[in-house]
């Protein structure tokens, strides 16, 4: 009695419409993944600079045995610029002007020219070893700390690689609502969802650029916009 053997295979076909599926997933999430791991690099160098400057802050107040920075006296830009010099590694002083710290020119979410946001000169500008830019001045007794995470590189967007940070008066790292009022008390969670959508999420040609922080603090660290 004679034995047969009955092989299985794909045809031809087969393996072309199997690889033409697998090419058209692929062309549908592969950009995506892209994209939310480009976000979360950028989430990732945000909060380098964060966890930096707060640990900055602490040290400032407790070495000089105060309670808060108005009491450890830094609300100044003097003592701002003393601050910066000594608890961060500068490589880079731009003094009161922007260049060559800072890009010529940002974008908001929406692709409008927001120009060279970093350019008052009533700030102090610098870039870190980590390769942040960032920029300071003292605000009604709180601290305002504008960051572009990945210096003069693109893609110089404000709530992709910019960011506007307020230092409150007890050291907290937060956003602010919107109206701004002069406050040492950081925004509820609903302020900064309010903020993020009169202002990072409605940017116009002007250099208002809040709540793009706060919206990633609502989020749990998440760039979900």
């Amino acid at each position: 009695m004679l034995n047969s053997q009955r092989r299985f295979g794909f045809t031809l076909a087969e393996v072309l419409v199997t690889l033409g599926i697998i090419g058209v997933v692929s062309a549908m999430t592969v950009p995506s993944l892209m994209q939310n791991y480009q976000r979360q690099s950028y989430v990732a160098q945000l909060h380098k600079v964060y966890n930096e400057t707060s640990q900055a802050i602490i040290q400032y107040v407790n070495d000089r045995n105060a309670i808060n920075i108005k009491e450890a006296g830094l609300l100044s830009n003097d003592a701002i610029d003393e601050f910066v010099k000594k608890y961060y590694k500068v490589i880079q002083d731009c003094g009161t002007e922007y260049l060559p710290c800072f890009a010529d020119e940002y974008k908001g979410l929406n692709g409008v020219s927001k120009g060279a946001l970093f350019n008052s000169t009533a700030y102090n500008h610098y870039v870190l070893a980590s390769g942040a830019a960032v920029m300071l001045s003292a605000r009604d007794d709180n601290i305002q700390f504008y960051i572009d995470t990945n210096g003069r590189k693109g893609p110089n967007i404000v709530g992709r690689d910019a960011f506007a940070i307020q230092i409150y008066i007890d050291g907290t790292l937060d956003d602010r609502a919107t109206p701004y009022v002069s406050s040492t008390t950081p925004p509820t969670k609903d302020e900064r969802e309010a903020t993020y959508t009169n202002t990072c999420a409605n940017q116009t040609t002007g250099g208002e650029w809040w709540g793009c922080f706060g919206k990633i603090l609502n989020d749990n660290w998440q760039m979900t916009y």
